[in-house]
């Protein structure tokens, strides 16, 4: 079996060595010449932990290609899946999918015979139906039929939330591409992963259903936090305690400095949009993104008041940048408001972080210092901010901090270190959702 994929990204990408793994014929198209040229020479241009071996193992085997034609990539392929970006669109806030009927627009001037478009970028509802419009009105001698197969990948996990997913959604009203899919998804039928066969609209919407319901989860648990530094109660404690009872579940009810990323703002930005011009709009949807978006712009005025309320003259040491560990993804992170803010009130900062240095340098104000590790950062230091929760960081010893920094004040957004151990230790701690005693 022969598939392609339009769009060598991260979900491109993550999808077509996965699905090269699964024993398929995976052809990655990507338009962009000098990402086509690192994949050829075994270079990733994101960061995945496990992806640059799964990459070269299939493209050693010859199960996954990088043509220089899209003409070349379709080539006998049954199923062409679309995984283009869908960036915020400037002014409204929908998605925008110009590239991706772009790409299906070539797609089916370059078709030569029949077969299925699978839409796995994050698409509004009604994008399969007017996919499936432009085959019938540009197409009409090929029997081209439409599926939508939103993915569902965690980066920094992305490997093994596709090789052992909870579930696979895959939307379409044709028949020959309900079997197709089903052949491709063999290997997970045989382990027993659920396989939901829907409608395109609900497919899509599934999507950015999921995505607003987590973005959700996370808001309720933030603002849990902000109430538990009013009342003196602990949100790790809240959050152990509500997340006990099966029926909400211990996942995402992390408090932090606010959800960024390549998914969340932009869905449930987008989601919100959907629902507006439907005639039902979303208000928790509408609260998440305004609670969400404040959280991370208030960030700053915390560490300032940690610091005694002025970082005038003070150097902040940050530890992590990228929105989350095990990524370099800057998209949305809550380390760009939250320096900026920083730097604006006349604090010098110096940041680390193990793999997102070198997108954060293209984003940061020119005069923020990125070193080489977290003891550069922390050296000379009146405080720490921990935002992004590495393993490397949750290793630093009270001992250590003391011999690095100058001074003693530690803002840990993520709860990671121990407020009694760093407090013995004589530094001046404030974390999130808990009491300052």
């Amino acid at each position: 079996m022969k598939i392609a994929i339009i769009g060598g990204g991260y979900v491109g990408l993550v999808s077509g060595a996965c699905f090269a793994e699964f024993g398929v014929s995976v052809a990655v198209v990507e338009a962009d010449a000098t990402k086509r040229q690192m994949l050829l020479e075994g270079k990733i241009p994101i960061y995945e932990p496990g992806l640059d071996k799964l990459v070269k193992d299939n493209t050693a085997a010859g199960r996954l290609t990088f043509p220089t034609t899209l003409e070349q990539g379709i080539a006998e392929a049954e199923a062409i899946f679309i995984a283009v970006g869908t960036p915020t669109r400037r002014g409204d806030g929908h998605a925008d999918l110009t590239y991706v009927f772009a790409a299906v627009e070539q797609v089916l001037k370059a078709l030569d015979h029949p077969a299925v478009i699978v839409t796995k970028s994050t698409v509004p509802v009604g994008t399969g139906r007017k996919i499936l419009e432009m085959a019938k009105r540009l197409r009409p001698d090929l029997a081209v039929e439409v599926a939508s197969n939103p993915e569902f990948l965690r980066e920094g996990s992305a490997i093994g939330d596709f090789m052992r997913p909870d579930r696979v959604v895959v939307g379409t009203d044709g028949e020959q591409a309900r079997e197709m899919m089903r052949r491709l998804y063999r290997p997970l039928y045989l382990i027993e992963t659920p396989i939901l066969f829907t409608g395109l609209e609900t497919a899509e919407l599934i999507k950015y259903a999921a995505n607003g319901f987590l973005a959700m989860k996370i808001t309720f648990i933030n603002e849990m936090a902000d109430l538990c530094e009013k009342v003196g109660a602990d949100v790790n404690d809240v959050a152990r305690g509500i997340g006990l009872d099966g029926r909400i579940g211990r996942k995402f009810l992390h408090a932090g400095p606010g959800f960024g990323g390549s998914c969340f703002p932009k869905d449930t930005l987008a989601l919100m949009r959907i629902a507006e011009e439907a005639g039902a709009p979303s208000r928790l949807i509408q609260s998440v993104v305004a609670v969400n978006d404040a959280r991370k712009e208030s960030m700053a005025a915390r560490v300032v008041a940690a610091c005694g309320g002025d970082v005038r003259g003070k150097t902040i040491a940050v530890l992590g940048l990228s929105f989350k560990p095990e990524t370099d993804d800057m998209r949305d992170a809550p380390s760009l408001p939250l320096i900026l803010g920083l730097a604006s009130r006349g604090a010098t900062v110096q940041a680390y972080d193990p793999e997102a240095m070198t997108a954060a340098r293209a984003l940061l104000p020119a005069g923020v210092q990125l070193k080489p590790d977290a003891a550069g950062a922390l050296t000379g230091a009146d405080a720490l901010v921990l935002i992004t929760e590495w393993n490397e960081f949750r290793a630093l010893a009270p001992a250590r901090l003391k011999e690095l920094m100058r001074g003693n004040v530690v803002v840990d957004l993520r709860n990671v270190f121990d407020p009694g151990t760093l407090r013995a230790a004589g530094f001046t701690y404030a974390g999130i959702g808990r009491s300052a005693a």
